[in-house]
């Protein structure tokens, strides 16, 4: 029997329940995972919450590393006893066990453990594709990167002081400071007391930043507008501080003749050659040392909802994983 979160209805943590459930057979294309690591999203809390719709009653997560314990017809790429990882798109991944199609999984690096692969599929591949496909960051350029200490914004302080570029960080507490000094930041905001936009413009000569990288949303939306310099780009990711709505291009136009994208992994992602390039420069990275996942705390795996509540709270740096 696995055991499986589900949720019936929209709302805060308390709507994930636990199942007992009997798994069949893999079918066709499919493969039965047994999940040693799970990985714990912000977009976890979306589908939870109702900020993304997803069709009810649903799973949730999308990621986890695990072993392979038997394939369906048609799968000839992996085996029993294969670690692999998943970041989906399929949801459910908040189980001991699942199938999964198998086209989702990925073989594992022998030289990856499962704790750090938990921690770093989904949130270094993000950090690629907005990095190095989406904002096209070169050496040279200065970057503003918001909620710095979080799981993605972690990675993409080392992926961009690897790649040449200047990082400015904003942050919401000291001791999350301190960590984002270590991870490479040069230059470091704390939002809660400083005036970003100010802060960026003191830094850059007056100038702004060419390329905001902005996962928070709608908090830091109009501190993003303000500290972009002309023909800057921002990327907006993420809706950790609320949903940006209502954009008026007129908005772009006085503000030095912006540029903005929102964009979503799986249309970087959208093709097998995509994935494989996207995870091989991804490994490469963390084989290197360039980028280090920071794993700031784990939960066991029925102790999503708490989880989540400490996510959504702000009480968690770096990465948060599940254990099964």
């Amino acid at each position: 029997m696995a055991r499986v979160a589900k949720i019936e209805t929209t709302g805060g943590p308390d709507v994930i329940q636990w199942h007992d459930v009997a798994l069949p057979a893999p079918g066709k294309g499919e493969a039965w995972m047994r999940n040693t690591v799970v990985g714990l999203n912000y977009i976890d809390t979306y589908h939870r919450s109702g900020v993304y719709p997803i069709d009810l009653p649903s799973g949730l997560g999308s990621e986890a590393v695990g072993v392979v314990m038997a394939v369906g017809e048609g799968v000839a790429d992996f085996a029993p006893g294969d670690r692999v990882g998943t970041f989906g798109p399929t949801r459910g991944a908040y189980a001991t066990e699942r199938n999964v199609p198998a086209a989702e999984l990925f073989a594992l690096p022998d030289w990856l453990d499962d704790r750090t692969a938990a921690a770093i599929l989904l949130k270094g591949c993000t950090a690629e594709f907005l990095v190095e496909r989406c904002a096209k960051v070169e050496a040279g350029q200065t970057v503003l990167v918001h909620a710095a200490a979080g799981g993605v914004g972690h990675i993409l302080v080392g992926w961009l002081k690897h790649i040449g570029a200047t990082v400015i960080a904003s942050v919401g507490s000291d001791d999350k400071a301190a960590r984002t000094t270590k991870a490479g930041a040069d230059h470091v905001i704390l939002h809660k007391s400083e005036d970003i936009a100010a802060r960026v413009r003191d830094i850059t000569g007056g100038e702004g930043v060419p390329v905001v990288l902005d996962g928070v949303g709608g908090a830091t939306w109009a501190a993003s507008l303000a500290s972009a310099a002309r023909r800057g780009l921002i990327v907006s990711y993420g809706n950790a501080g609320g949903v940006v709505d209502g954009v008026n291009l007129g908005i772009l136009a006085r503000n030095g003749s912006l540029f903005v994208t929102r964009p979503t992994l799986f249309d970087y992602y959208a093709t097998p050659d995509e994935k494989r390039a996207g995870l091989d420069r991804v490994f490469a990275m963390v084989k290197s040392g360039a980028i280090t996942p920071e794993i700031g705390r784990s939960f066991p795996l029925e102790q999503a909802a708490d989880a989540h509540r400490a996510v959504e709270a702000g009480d968690t740096s770096g990465s948060t994983i599940l254990l099964t």
